[in-house]
Protein backbone atom coordinates (compact mmCIF):
# COMPACT_ATOMS: atom_id res chain seq x y z
CA UNK A 1 0.00 0.00 0.00
CA UNK A 2 2.54 2.35 1.25
CA UNK A 3 4.34 1.69 -2.54
CA UNK A 4 0.84 2.79 -4.25
CA UNK A 5 1.18 6.26 -2.20
CA UNK A 6 4.29 6.89 -2.94
CA UNK A 7 3.05 6.12 -7.18
CA UNK A 8 0.47 8.76 -6.78
CA UNK A 9 2.36 11.20 -4.86
CA UNK A 10 4.60 10.97 -7.74
CA UNK A 11 2.13 11.14 -10.03
CA UNK A 12 0.68 14.47 -8.42
CA UNK A 13 4.24 15.86 -8.87
CA UNK A 14 3.95 15.10 -12.38
CA UNK A 15 0.46 17.01 -12.39
CA UNK A 16 1.97 19.99 -10.30
CA UNK A 17 4.37 20.28 -13.07
CA UNK A 18 1.82 20.09 -16.02
CA UNK A 19 -0.15 22.91 -14.34
CA UNK A 20 2.79 24.72 -14.02
CA UNK A 21 3.56 24.44 -18.03
CA UNK A 22 -0.04 25.69 -18.54
CA UNK A 23 0.44 28.98 -16.46
CA UNK A 24 3.21 29.96 -19.24
CA UNK A 25 0.19 30.60 -22.02
CA UNK A 26 -3.29 30.09 -19.74
CA UNK A 27 -4.66 34.14 -19.44
CA UNK A 28 -7.52 35.32 -17.15
CA UNK A 29 -9.81 32.76 -15.28
CA UNK A 30 -7.73 29.78 -17.04
CA UNK A 31 -4.70 30.86 -15.23
CA UNK A 32 -6.16 31.00 -11.64
CA UNK A 33 -7.44 28.19 -12.47
CA UNK A 34 -4.31 26.44 -13.44
CA UNK A 35 -2.30 27.83 -10.30
CA UNK A 36 -4.81 26.71 -8.27
CA UNK A 37 -4.62 22.65 -9.77
CA UNK A 38 -0.58 23.71 -9.25
CA UNK A 39 -1.11 24.02 -5.55
CA UNK A 40 -3.82 21.20 -5.24
CA UNK A 41 -1.31 18.92 -6.73
CA UNK A 42 1.45 20.27 -5.04
CA UNK A 43 0.00 20.02 -1.55
CA UNK A 44 -1.42 16.43 -2.71
CA UNK A 45 2.12 15.04 -3.43
CA UNK A 46 3.83 16.53 -0.51
CA UNK A 47 1.29 15.17 2.01
CA UNK A 48 1.54 11.69 0.12
CA UNK A 49 4.78 11.70 0.09
CA UNK A 50 5.06 12.31 3.61
CA UNK A 51 2.96 9.28 4.43
CA UNK A 52 4.69 6.78 2.11
CA UNK A 53 7.99 7.78 3.96
CA UNK A 54 6.12 7.00 7.81
CA UNK A 55 6.83 2.93 6.46
CA UNK A 56 9.47 3.06 3.81
CA UNK A 57 13.37 4.65 3.84
CA UNK A 58 13.56 8.48 3.32
CA UNK A 59 16.31 7.38 0.93
CA UNK A 60 14.26 5.46 -1.41
CA UNK A 61 10.89 7.66 -1.02
CA UNK A 62 12.36 10.59 -2.09
CA UNK A 63 14.40 9.17 -4.82
CA UNK A 64 11.17 7.61 -6.55
CA UNK A 65 9.24 10.24 -5.95
CA UNK A 66 11.81 12.85 -7.76
CA UNK A 67 12.02 10.02 -10.63
CA UNK A 68 8.46 9.77 -10.87
CA UNK A 69 8.02 13.70 -11.29
CA UNK A 70 11.20 13.66 -13.92
CA UNK A 71 10.10 10.81 -16.08
CA UNK A 72 6.49 12.19 -16.27
CA UNK A 73 7.71 15.91 -16.17
CA UNK A 74 9.74 14.76 -19.75
CA UNK A 75 7.08 12.98 -21.30
CA UNK A 76 4.36 15.91 -20.15
CA UNK A 77 6.77 17.91 -21.80
CA UNK A 78 7.00 16.02 -25.53
CA UNK A 79 3.45 15.81 -25.22
CA UNK A 80 1.84 18.81 -24.20
CA UNK A 81 4.35 21.45 -24.60
CA UNK A 82 5.82 19.99 -28.03
CA UNK A 83 9.63 19.20 -26.11
CA UNK A 84 11.94 17.67 -27.98
CA UNK A 85 12.28 13.95 -28.09
CA UNK A 86 15.99 13.47 -28.86
CA UNK A 87 18.39 10.31 -28.30
CA UNK A 88 19.96 11.91 -25.11
CA UNK A 89 16.92 12.60 -23.88
CA UNK A 90 15.12 9.44 -24.30
CA UNK A 91 18.46 7.58 -23.13
CA UNK A 92 18.95 9.68 -20.10
CA UNK A 93 15.21 9.14 -18.89
CA UNK A 94 15.65 5.26 -19.46
CA UNK A 95 18.54 5.35 -17.26
CA UNK A 96 16.45 7.43 -14.47
CA UNK A 97 13.32 4.94 -14.95
CA UNK A 98 16.25 1.77 -14.57
CA UNK A 99 18.03 3.22 -11.51
CA UNK A 100 14.43 3.98 -10.10
CA UNK A 101 13.58 0.30 -9.95
CA UNK A 102 16.45 -0.67 -9.00
CA UNK A 103 15.81 0.95 -5.86
CA UNK A 104 12.78 -0.59 -5.68
CA UNK A 105 14.65 -4.07 -5.55
CA UNK A 106 16.33 -3.31 -2.87
CA UNK A 107 14.60 -1.71 -0.67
Amino acid sequence: MNWIILILAGLMEVGFTFCLGKTKTATGTALAWWWVGFLVALSLSMYLMAKASEKLPIGTVYPVWTGIGAVGAVIVGIVFFNEPATFWRIFFITTLILSTVGLKILS
